[in-house]
């Protein structure tokens, strides 16, 4: 039987951080993915993921945001690799939406830097942009976009200079808590751990249905569009975006290289779905809830679609975090289902899971993050 200190189930955004962090430390540290790096069936691929500070799902969100961009930083220094670029952010909508006046409850609280211009100064300022009259926008110079599949190949690289083992293509069959230890059931083989940390999104119900998890998993689509007018939409006059419209809340990046202006719909369609079987292909419906806000508020992106992919959104009934220790197993660590808004958290998560992994407690406030409150 093999025994580690740590092995962490699930190696996207937050595993690999996980992983990282623990190894930075030393201690003998597996992780195990059953799938291949950068693989497209979880949460953690599509090129880029939006970063961004004023933070309109709550505010207490902040603190680890900051500690967020500083740990991207020297993720991008320990690796030699450019993986946050900072566009600047647009948040776009009815000043008595949703959106706006939540974005600036946090910017207020924290005292981050924003500015709030009405419609006519948004489209005179970035013209690609076409809104109604009563639509307000909040930018903040601090948003940006993150290399998705780069940040997670850069954490799996560091993890493994450090000393973590990697094992891909490996499935798990069983998690079993034991005192002071946990049984870990691969199809080859059985390893032992002081603490497992369980980082597998859509699959940890799954993993840990002893346990009844109030999650699931729905499916999402990001999608790429050739510009008709590629003038307004480049890197360097558009910036990451957030806009919510008639049509839900969408959100975009500018065209950086062949692929177009990425454009996705949060939520998408609500669609709950088994990440065994979910439909990985992309239909017109699917397209239509992308181009729909394109075609109203983006024109100059409202070109043929060149490629979409789908992705998983692992949800709480809240929509907030899940970091928790399992219910009477403090050797198992459940990590974070993000609630589709948490890869720019990875490397503060993955210190996180780190703390309680090696240490027992962490400095983060996650008191909002546990199980307990369901």
């Amino acid at each position: 039987m093999q025994s580690y200190d740590v092995v962490v189930i699930g190696l996207g955004a937050m595993g690999s951080a996980a992983l990282h962090h623990a190894a930075r430390r030393g201690v003998r540290v597996l992780g195990v993915d059953r799938f291949g790096p950068g693989h497209d069936r979880g949460s953690s691929h599509g090129v880029t993921r939006v970063i961004r500070l004023g933070y309109f799902e709550h505010p207490s969100y902040v603190p680890l945001l900051r500690r967020a961009y500083h740990l991207w930083r020297d993720l991008e220094a320990e690796s030699g690799q450019a993986l946050l670029t900072v566009t600047g952010i647009a948040e776009i909508g009815p000043a008595n939406g949703m959106l706006v006046p939540a974005t600036l409850a946090s910017a207020r609280l924290h005292d981050l830097v924003h500015e709030i211009i009405d419609a006519r100064a948004l489209m005179k300022r970035i013209p690609a942009f076409r809104v109604p009259d009563d639509y307000v926008a909040v930018l903040q110079p601090d948003g940006g976009f993150l290399a998705a599949e780069a940040a997670v190949a850069a954490q799996h690289a560091l993890a493994q200079s450090h000393g973590a083992d990697i094992r891909t293509g490996t499935t798990i069959r069983a998690i079993e808590p034991r005192d002071g230890h946990v049984r870990i059931v691969t199809a080859d083989a059985v390893i032992e751990a002081g603490v497992a940390i369980v980082a597998a999104g859509a699959w940890t119900p799954t993993l840990l249905a002893d346990f009844a998890l109030p999650l699931h998993a729905t499916r999402q689509v990001q999608a790429w569009f050739e510009p008709a007018d590629p003038g307004p939409v480049g890197l360097g006059s558009l910036p990451v975006f957030l806009l919510e419209s008639r049509h839900g809340v969408h959100y975009g990046f500018p065209q950086r290289d062949a692929r177009g202006v990425k454009v996705a719909k949060h939520h998408h369609a609500q669609e709950i779905v088994d990440p065994e079987r979910y439909d990985r292909g992309v239909s017109a419906r699917d397209e239509a809830l992308i181009r729909a806000a394109i075609a109203d508020h983006l024109p100059a992106a409202d070109g043929p679609m060149r490629s979409a992919q789908t992705c998983l959104y692992t949800m709480t009934p809240d929509g907030d975090f899940l970091i928790d220790h399992a219910p009477g197993a403090s050797n198992v660590i459940i990590a974070s289902p993000c609630s589709g808004h948490g890869f720019k958290f990875a490397p503060v998560i993955g210190e996180i899971l780190a703390d309680l992994a090696i240490d027992g407690a962490t400095r983060h406030d996650i008191s909002r993050f546990r199980l307990g409150r369901f």
